[in-house]
């Protein structure tokens, strides 16, 4: 298992676009990718997941990979996290 922590950058947190975009990306991978945030975690795959965890700006969260592609996953996840959140 793989994992980082990120603090949210975005003025408006994880909300409808870049989480629809999280998703998309977390998709390209066979690795299972959760989002967690507190006491709350979410499948990284799943929409309604990843927004009901309700991250605003400042918040970290972590980012784990469990899988055969997890080393490829986090640095994509983290990448994309830096770009766009």
């Amino acid at each position: 298992m793989k994992q980082f922590i990120y603090t949210i950058t975005d003025p408006n947190g994880v909300h409808a676009r870049p989480a629809g975009a999280l998703v998309r990306r977390a998709k390209d991978f066979a690795s299972n990718l959760t989002v967690i945030f507190g006491e709350k975690n979410a499948d990284a795959k799943k929409l309604f997941a990843v927004m009901g965890l309700g991250v605003r700006q400042g918040y970290e969260i972590t980012v784990t990979a469990e899988g055969e592609d997890e080393e490829a996953a986090v640095q994509a996840m983290e990448a994309f996290l830096k770009d766009n959140l």
